[in-house]
């Protein structure tokens, strides 16, 4: 046997080799165990190898959520291979430029997508492998179904020996500009985005070899958790592979769409003990049904109510607890793309989005060239387990990572205080900071504000240009079904928690606000939306 590495593939080698009767994935009626889906990953990974699939080759995964998502992210490790994740969401424009980014050797994507496929496939030119998932054979020329794949001898796999420098791809959403792929390192990935195998350990530390995970996974306690967000997302593929190399059980969303009643259908029929949402929008539908149908959902065995990528407000948090066990832990966690997970806190008293403890891998940079004394402000910057850059991309891989008195650093974005005793206070996305008169406020905290309101089911807070302040804060808001809102009082309720120069100036009504499948806000199309109506009236 090959030495083990950090490579994806060998450490999900050691996972089921440690717990192979433990269930691994359920989704729906599907369900693996360990020792089940390990097997189906190298029959698959040896037939991509035989398809001459292997290093630095990109696999595109554009599936919905699914055992074969995980099982061909995870073969594709096995030979080497690149896995990108592919946006299912994405029109033909948008899959051009995915298609040409990456140069795509193979392809895995549902039969749902199909014809949306085939329509882009000519801006891959280079594409070799096409696999088709959910049943069914695939009408794409030249491509194959998924359980076709899954008969390959796996012998031809004791050639290929992974390693720590093995690439990952994960697609940002690109709501700045063009969807760009940063580029993570397998040792990187698990080291800075994984927790190291100390996740759910945290006394003992990062393990300090592939080979201490088994010993990880017998120490730990074997839980049922569920990433409610689609896995094409890396906040739920991440959680998943936490999960995954702590030995738990991985529950899936079987559906295409967000339905907070199916959710709890799930989390009580599977007997949930940790659940992992995006913000208010998830957790405002989820508060909504228990409200709507209480004692309907046995929820006893959950203690962990986990959230990140968006803020969920104090108010919700209280009143879900009612609805939950006693012991309910809420964790808020925040993390990027670029930089990882970076943190775990709660909502600080002095202001601002998260508060997270002084660890010796975050900094706040000033200006992209200092790092920040104690009291200063500036952007969210993280050293060490870090990606390569981004993909094919060498002038924004400049601006992003960059080196400070001889350390590396990924700047997040996300705007920040180094606070005097050493932990640090995240506010925002600093492209996202409204400057309005000179004074800056940052969206999530009006937000946060504007969901107190029991009419209001959603909002999304933007700036727009003003001759005289500047920017002029504006609110883009759904109001509940049958709700006649009162603008006014929606002000005044502002007035109450938030500085007057927070308050919006403009509230913009809409039937629903756009937000993407893992729940994160759309400012493009809130900015949009608000010049429109602006052009027309004001509120």
């Amino acid at each position: 046997m090959n030495p083990r590495t950090f490579s994806l593939a060998d450490l999900f080698a050691i996972t089921a080799e440690t717990v192979p009767e433990r269930d691994a994935l359920v989704i729906g009626d599907t369900r693996y165990t360990y020792g089940e889906m390990a097997e189906r990953v190298d029959r698959l990974a040896a037939w991509l190898h035989q398809q001459g699939i292997g290093q630095g080759d990109v696999v595109g995964l554009q599936m919905y959520n699914s055992a074969e998502y995980l099982e061909a992210f995870l073969a594709a490790c096995r030979v080497r291979a690149v896995p990108a994740n592919i946006n299912y969401r994405y029109v033909a424009d948008e899959l051009r430029y995915i298609y040409d980014n990456t140069g795509l050797k193979a392809l895995f994507y549902s039969a749902e997508l199909e014809a949306g496929v085939a329509d882009v496939l000519d801006a891959a030119p280079g594409l070799k492998v096409k696999v088709r998932t959910g049943g069914g054979q695939p009408s794409i020329t030249g491509a194959v179904a998924f359980e076709d794949t899954l008969s390959a001898d796996t012998s031809a796999l004791s050639t290929v020996v992974c390693s720590d420098d093995d690439l990952s791809l994960l697609y940002t959403g690109g709501t700045t500009g063009k969807p760009k792929g940063v580029m993570w390192p397998h040792k990187d990935l698990f080291f800075g985005c994984f927790g190291g195998g100390a996740f759910y350990t945290p006394g003992e530390g990062p393990i300090e070899t592939p080979e201490q995970l088994a010993d990880r996974i017998r120490k730990g306690h074997p839980m049922r958790f569920m990433p409610v967000a689609p896995l094409m997302h890396g906040a739920a593929h991440w959680a998943t592979m936490v999960s995954l190399f702590a030995g738990h059980t991985v529950v899936l969303n079987d559906q295409h769409h967000f339905n907070a009643e199916h959710v709890l259908d799930i989390a009580a029929a599977q007997k949930l003990n940790g659940i992992t949402l995006v913000g208010d929008a998830m957790a405002l539908p989820i508060l909504d049904a228990l409200k709507a149908h209480p004692g309907r959902w046995d929820l006893s065995s959950l203690f962990v109510f986990g959230n990140g990528g968006a803020v969920m407000s104090a108010h919700i948090k209280e009143a879900l607890k009612p609805f939950l066990p006693a012991n309910i832990f809420f964790s808020d966690g925040i993390g990027s793309s670029e930089g990882g997970q970076l943190g775990m806190g709660a909502k600080p008293i002095e202001g601002g989005m998260i508060k997270i403890a002084a660890r010796s891998d975050l900094s706040v940079v000033v200006d992209g060239q200092r790092i920040a004394e104690p009291g200063e402000t500036g952007i969210l910057a993280r050293s060490g387990y870090l990606p390569l850059g981004y993909y094919r991309d060498p002038v924004k891989s400049a601006e992003t990572f960059v080196t400070i008195a001889g350390t590396r650093f990924a700047i997040t974005g996300d705007a920040a205080k180094f606070a005097e005793d050493g932990s640090i206070i995240v506010f925002g996305r600093g492209d996202n900071c409204i400057n309005t008169g000179g004074e800056k406020v940052f969206p999530e905290e009006v937000e946060e504000v504007l969901r107190m309101s029991p009419h209001i089911l959603d909002a999304v807070v933007v700036g727009m240009p003003d001759p005289r302040w500047g920017q002029r804060v504006t609110a883009v808001v759904a109001p509940r079904p049958g709700v006649e809102l009162d603008i006014e009082a929606l002000r005044a309720l502002c007035h109450e928690h938030l500085a007057g120069y927070k308050v919006p100036k403009d509230v913009v009504k809409v039937a629903e606000v756009q937000r993407s499948a893992a729940g994160k806000a759309n400012y493009v199309w809130a900015r949009a939306t608000a010049v429109e109506a602006l052009g027309k009236t004001r509120q």
